[in-house]
């Protein structure tokens, strides 16, 4: 029997509201698709900083960089040549890892912050060997007092400040300490980058201001209207705005220009840009 007027219609309806219910699903699902593919492909960038010297390229996790430019800038204040860094950067990633710990070994049980310093044997405090500032400081203290530590193999040098029971192991680490020391010093203009998610949190001006007066004393800095202005040239120019890059993780840094180059953080590198002469400009980020 064919159906009627009324049975027709309903069955229209029906079919219109299956289709859209179907459109609604496979528009609702591309949308969850999409926004799960963008949250993946954050989720899936390996965050890491590396340092090009010639055709060889070194990798730190952005922590390491961090405390590795810490050290470089130490040295950087001090005065000293950049084969102080790469000892000391050679000697905190053996002692290590490049990571402020608190706690020490078997050797050491005392042994605490990135050169493993222990306060038992005259270092310094528990506190102070623990502050990454004050540990570079105490090693190169120790250093300048070797003579011709400039000559000396990295290793030598680094066991006659150490007195490690693995002398020889100082050296598996120095090609990576040179690349970084030779970035982290301003030897090698635009040679660090970080390659980082998108910021979790505003950036802090106040924080970086701190950071660069701890590190960079004679550096001036000023705020600026999304971060800060900081002023150097040369080699402790470059110096500066590559701690700076090293920092951006942890201090919400967005952009870092100098000379005219600029690091981005969207974009994981080094671009042509308009700077001022003598000036380290940098933008922090904004809240998410």
């Amino acid at each position: 029997m064919p159906p009627t007027t009324h049975q027709a219609r309903r069955r229209r309806r029906l079919r219109a509201a299956g289709v859209l219910t179907l459109l609604t699903a496979v528009v609702g699902g591309g949308a969850y698709l999409a926004v799960t593919q963008l949250n993946s492909s954050e989720v899936l960038v390996r965050e890491r900083c590396s340092a090009v010297v010639g055709t060889d390229t070194y990798e730190l996790r952005p922590e390491q960089a961090a405390n590795a430019s810490t050290i470089a800038g130490v040295a950087v204040t001090r005065g000293l040549p950049p084969r102080a860094a790469s000892i000391a950067l050679a000697t905190a990633v053996q002692e290590s890892g490049l990571r402020n710990l608190d706690y020490g070994d078997q050797a050491g049980p005392d042994s605490r912050g990135l050169f493993q310093q222990r306060p038992s044997q005259g270092w310094g405090s528990e506190e102070q060997v623990q502050d990454p500032i004050y540990a570079a400081g105490a090693f190169y203290d120790a250093l300048v007092e070797v003579p011709a530590y400039q000559t000396l193999p990295i290793t030598e040098a680094a066991q006659l400040v150490q007195r490690s029971a693995y002398p020889d192991a100082y050296a598996d680490h120095e090609p990576e300490a040179r690349a970084f020391a030779s970035a982290l010093t301003g030897q090698s203009p635009a040679s660090l980058n970080c390659v980082l998610r998108k910021a979790e949190e505003p950036g802090n001006a106040v924080a970086v201001a701190e950071r660069f007066a701890a590190v960079f004393p004679t550096v001036a800095t000023s705020p600026s209207e999304n971060g800060m202005v900081a002023s150097a040239s040369g080699s402790v120019g470059w110096a500066a705005a590559q701690f700076a890059v090293a920092h951006a993780k942890e201090l919400g840094i967005s952009t870092v220009s100098h000379a005219g180059l600029r690091w981005d953080r969207n974009d994981g590198g080094w671009t042509t840009a308009e700077t001022e002469t003598g000036q380290i400009l940098i933008t922090l980020a904004e809240a998410p």
